[in-house]
């Protein structure tokens, strides 16, 4: 199955989306009071940082999938295009 350049393109830039945004995510978590028992960074994590660890790790590796698939969904309508493009001899 190929999918059109323009699904390939939406499957990039969501993957790209969750690239960008889920880390920044990550940092804002860390600095939240609710993620530590008592010193930001010094002391033990809670179980909301635990979790928020998961669903970060988890959307960022989704997000590094759907970028792959966009591209190679992108690279591959270019290799059909190609194929049914006239040669110049052919004419």
């Amino acid at each position: 199955m190929t999918l059109s350049r323009n699904w390939s393109v939406f499957l990039v830039l969501a993957g790209a989306f969750n690239l960008v945004i889920w880390p920044r995510f990550a940092l804002a978590i860390w600095d939240d009071q609710r993620a530590w028992t008592r010193e930001i960074g010094q002391s033990s994590p809670t179980s909301f940082l635990l979790v928020h660890a998961v669903l970060i790790v988890t959307a960022v590796a989704i997000g590094t999938v759907i970028v792959v698939l966009g591209v190679r969904a992108f690279m591959a309508d270019r290799r059909v295009r190609a194929a049914r493009r006239p040669v110049l001899s052919d004419r």
